[in-house]
């Protein structure tokens, strides 16, 4: 089972540094069709933060940061972890926010340490092959980690099942929002929001924990 998971991150690595090399740091190099697409999942996901006291946050799956950006145009006072499989992508983060305080990025598929929240954009919807039962035992391990390394709650988003059956593509995953939504009511808390109101084929789920 580690093998396979093992195996999985390296195809996932090697998908994202490639987009990376095409693409260079644009939201199309982190297979984002482009920023004003990109900047509306963030606005989704920034609704499990409370902006009003510091916060430090896991971005799991970050790329070269630019969910960073975002939090940097709307929060002043944060701390910032990115992790990602491709070590490309943290080396290009590295470099993009050399200096920076509180800003911290690392190789991996866990953060290194728990943080007020956890955040997961876009790292459920490239499958590369893998079945649905495969890419959704993947899926709910990454929740898994969002849970125990977060302390006020986390979000993620996924392509949604009610996507248009023309529009869908054999190697994406379209999840199902009302059994991802019962799964986190179930196994991570009572608090729980489903976003699906943004013109995107795509759903955000917000699970906020007690403190």
């Amino acid at each position: 089972m580690e093998s396979d998971k093992t195996e999985l991150l390296s195809e996932v690595a090697e998908y994202y540094s490639s987009k990376l090399a095409e693409h260079g740091e644009t939201p199309q190099g982190v297979d984002w069709n482009g920023k004003e697409g990109q900047y509306l999942r963030f606005k989704q996901l920034n609704s499990i933060i409370d902006g009003e006291k510091p916060f430090s946050i896991n971005d799991v799956g970050s790329g070269y940061g630019a969910f960073y950006d975002f939090l940097q145009e709307r929060h002043t006072a944060f701390s910032y972890d990115g992790i990602d499989v491709s070590e490309d992508m943290i080396n290009a983060a590295r470099l993009r926010y050399n200096g920076q305080a509180h800003v911290q990025f690392h190789v991996g598929s866990e953060p290194p340490r728990i943080a007020d929240y956890g955040i997961a954009s876009g790292i459920f919807n490239v499958r590369l092959g893998r079945t649905d039962s495969e890419w959704s035992t993947y899926l709910e391990g990454v929740l898994d980690t969002l849970d125990k390394t977060s302390r006020l709650g986390f979000a993620f988003n996924c392509l949604t099942a009610y996507s248009d059956a023309d529009k869908m593509r054999d190697y994406l995953y379209y999840a199902d929002p009302c059994k991802l939504f019962d799964l986190c009511k179930r196994r991570y808390s009572r608090n729980v929001a489903l976003l699906h109101d943004y013109d995107l084929y795509e759903f955000t789920i917000l699970v906020r924990k007690q403190p």
